[in-house]
């Protein structure tokens, strides 16, 4: 695997996929700037070698060109993060945008207006491709955000560098952290799959039971396999269709020896809402006009002991209903018990954008050994799939 360690660049120009797919305010703020953070050890790097950085991105779904999506909005705040001057090209090519990047002097970043402003960036195009390859000596992928896409600037791009391509910082150590979980990682290794369905997750599970010793099942995905094993769900998420799909997965995991825990009780509502009446109720008798929206105080404390035997924790998918405080509570027990077994020793990742966002917002992003900044990479790496952008540098 070739990263930017392997290379010195000297009065070289690195063409840089980076992902400032940042979100923005109406006064076009960035609201949250993780993945400037993320991308700022590569940029670096590179700079204090002597080298120069071209800086590529989309941001948002624009419909050709859009003011409200241009990427002149974060210069100031990629300034700000990386401590140099930006210089901002109108376009990411033609004559203007090649006349600036050739000029380019060592220690100097050039980013370039929004991919998707060009169709041909979606479509693969190589000719768009190819004009691009053309602004710089070294492509650097530090994308992971989009490696799941067979882009212009992901994948189509790096063919016209043949020895000259390699993986930035956050895009290795991307691929380290699910090496990790699913082929490297210290035994026992335990997967956290929550979330509202199954369906949404039966690739992920059905790759991830050869590799993990335990898996805690939580969220709506609960009740479908509760339902299908006879138990009384009332009015809880369940997809009736999948239910013998979820028996399946259980067969499935005691053929390979992998122990599935289940929430034994739920906080319940009668409504869905945060001011809404709630008991704690056996998960198998769920009363008809009441759902279950969190893990019940007993699975809490099962969970919280299966995480601390185990040294690989993978985190995927909240408990409950998150969002609402008083059905947050089991996903924050979850992160109080990931977050000690981190301290004492093991390797723990999580991915996929609701367990993120719930990382965030009760503050465990460094409580955790790592922290996936791509949800749909993430969930189809999980899935076994090769994504494009890492094989393109890879072959």
């Amino acid at each position: 695997m070739k990263t930017i360690n392997d290379f010195n660049f000297k009065d070289k120009k690195a063409l840089i996929r980076v992902d400032f797919n940042v979100p923005l305010n109406e006064n076009f703020e960035v609201t949250d700037d993780t993945r400037i953070k993320s991308a700022k050890p590569t940029i670096i790097k590179i700079l204090e070698d002597g080298g120069s950085c071209i800086l590529m991105s989309h941001l948002g779904r624009p419909k050709g060109v859009q003011n409200e999506f241009s990427l002149k909005h974060i210069v100031d705040k990629i300034e700000d993060i990386i401590g140099v001057e930006v210089i901002f090209a109108e376009n990411c090519i033609g004559e203007k945008t090649e006349e600036l990047a050739s000029n380019l002097n060592p220690g100097q970043v050039l980013l370039l207006e929004n991919l998707r402003f060009h169709e041909q960036e979606k479509s693969g195009d190589r000719d768009f491709a190819e004009q691009l390859s053309k602004l710089g000596d070294i492509y650097v992928n530090d994308a992971f955000g989009t490696a799941h896409r067979a882009h212009a600037s992901t994948t189509i791009v790096a063919q016209f560098f043949s020895e000259h391509k390699c993986f930035g910082y956050l895009l290795a150590q991307e691929i380290e952290s699910i090496q990790k979980v699913m082929e490297t990682g210290e035994k026992p290794v335990l997967a956290v799959l929550g979330g509202a369905k199954v369906s949404s997750k039966i690739t992920i599970i059905e790759n991830i039971l050869d590799k993990v010793d335990h898996l805690i099942i939580g969220g709506g995905m609960t009740f479908t396999f509760i339902k299908a094993q006879g138990g009384s769900v009332g009015d809880s998420i369940c997809e009736d269709d999948k239910m013998e799909l979820a028996l399946d997965i259980l067969k499935q995991a005691e053929a390979k020896n992998v122990k599935i825990h289940l929430p034994i009780d739920v906080l319940a509502a009668n409504a869905f809402s945060n001011d809404a009446e709630t008991k704690v109720v056996d998960v198998t008798q769920i009363p008809d006009g009441w759902q279950g929206l969190d893990a019940g105080p007993k699975s809490k404390l099962i969970f919280d002991d299966v995480v601390k035997q185990c040294k690989t924790i993978l985190w995927n998918g909240p408990l409950g209903v998150f969002e609402m405080e008083s059905f947050a509570n089991g996903t924050i027990e979850l992160g109080n018990s990931i977050a000690e077994a981190t301290k004492n020793g093991a390797f723990s990742l999580v991915g996929g954008g609701d367990s993120v966002a719930a990382v965030k917002q009760f503050g465990f992003q460094n409580k955790v050994s790592y922290v996936s900044t791509g949800g749909g990479a993430m969930l189809e790496s999980l899935e076994g799939k090769t994504l494009p952008g890492i094989a393109a540098i890879l072959d």
